[in-house]
Formats: C-alpha cells, structure tokens, sequence
C-alpha cells in the first residue's frame, strides 16, 4: 500500500493525555517498530491506526485514503480499513481447529469454502503449519499459536500488518526464532509492518526504522545504526 500518514494525533483518557500531537510517516512496504516503556501510547498508536480506538484529535491517512478525520467528521471502521491485526494474547478461538481459526475471517467475509481453503492452505505452508491444520489452540505451542494468528491475518490480504507485542509471551529461544520467522515473512509479501514493542533487541534487528516514543512523544525516527550511533537525547 502508499505510506500511512498520521497528522497531530491526539488521544487522551480522562484528564491523561497519553498521546501527544504525533505526526509521523510510515514508508510504504517498511517494517516499522514502535519502541518504548510500559504506558508510552506506542499500543494506543496502534489501536488508532486499526480503528479500535478513536484520536480525540488529528488525522490518519492509509495510502490515498482518510480513515479518520475529527475535522471532517471521517470514521473508516476497523473492518474496512484492510488491515491485519496480531495480538500479544493470539486471540484464537479455543472450540476450532487451526483450519477454521485461519479461515475464520474469510468465511465471515463470505468466501466460497473452496477459495477458504485455499488461502488456508497457502498461509499454512508459509508458515509451515500444515501439519497443525486439525489441531486445536491448547494442543499448541506459544509459537505454533502464534504463526496461527498470524495465517489468520495473512489470508485477508492486508493492506499492512499491525503487531502488538506478539512475542512478548513466548521464552527467549522462541522469541528469536520468531524473529526471524517474522522478518523473512516481511521480505517475502513487501507489505507495510508496523511492530509495537518495548524489547530494544527486537526493535534494533528487526526493523527498517524505529521510532522511539516516550510519555505520547516522539524522540527520534531512524535506522537501528544511525539510532545507536546518533541518539538525540538522554532517553
């Protein structure tokens, strides 16, 4: 998709103001990382640019397309928004097999079983799955979880792919094996990622660029090198 622009983005709950004025630019096809500590707004961020959550202020753009708008009164629900959505918690449906929890969405969508089944089984060897399709969420591992909810938002086609912290549960060997398993997934379907985390390691081998955000503001957008080499404050 065209870059995804947010203009004097503001969002507040309560008297707390936990996004500040933000404006940023996320490059087409990039893999974006959102750094920062435990109540920053980076997730906040996220759930505005997915429509879970409404900016009291500013303006979000996806390609050529306004999503939101508070001037103009534009409010693009999350479903046509034609974005996937990967959650810390998988949010996967205990009761169905991994076939049906991929395919879950498309059949929602109204897709004929045969073009399902289909985009199932392609998402499934990507992620080489295949041999879990019978399976169910609690005779899976946190991985194997994970690159379910990650078929589910692959077969939808995204126009770009959110990630909320989608490793913070698994143990270190996992988390770097995903990693990789992540960014090979980037490099293969050039679509835009933007990865919400507070793992610098993550961020630093991850991503094209990262943008470090502390208290709802901005400090630096850059390349993990010139982020090491030229940091431009303390934090």
């Amino acid at each position: 998709m065209g870059q995804i622009l947010l203009k004097g983005i503001v969002k507040s709950y309560g008297k707390e103001v936990v996004v500040k004025n933000l404006d940023l630019t996320v490059k087409p096809d990039e893999f974006l990382t959102i750094l920062g500590p435990s109540g920053c707004g980076k997730t906040t961020t996220l759930r505005m640019i997915a429509g879970l959550e409404e900016p009291d202020q500013g303006t979000i753009q996806l390609g050529d397309r306004v999503v939101f708008s508070r001037n103009d009164g534009v409010v693009i629900p999350p479903e046509a928004r034609g974005l996937g959505l990967i959650f810390q918690s998988y949010a996967l449906y205990p009761h169905m097999t991994v076939r049906k929890n991929i395919g879950f969405g498309l059949r929602i969508a109204g897709f004929d079983k045969k073009t399902v089944e289909k985009k199932v089984l392609e998402a499934a060897k990507m992620l080489e799955i295949e041999d879990l399709l019978e399976r169910r969420p609690r005779d899976l591992s946190g991985g194997q979880r994970q690159r379910v909810a990650i078929g589910r938002a692959i077969v939808r086609s995204p126009k770009a792919f959110l990630f909320d912290e989608p490793l913070s549960n698994l143990d270190a060997a996992l988390r770097v094996q995903m990693r990789k398993e992540i960014i090979n997934l980037h490099e293969s379907i050039k679509t835009t990622m933007i990865y919400v985390t507070h793992d610098q390691v993550e961020a630093m081998t991850m991503a094209d660029r990262i943008v470090v955000l502390k208290d709802g503001e901005i400090m630096q957008v850059d390349g993990p090198t010139d982020l090491y080499r030229n940091p431009k404050n303390v934090f």
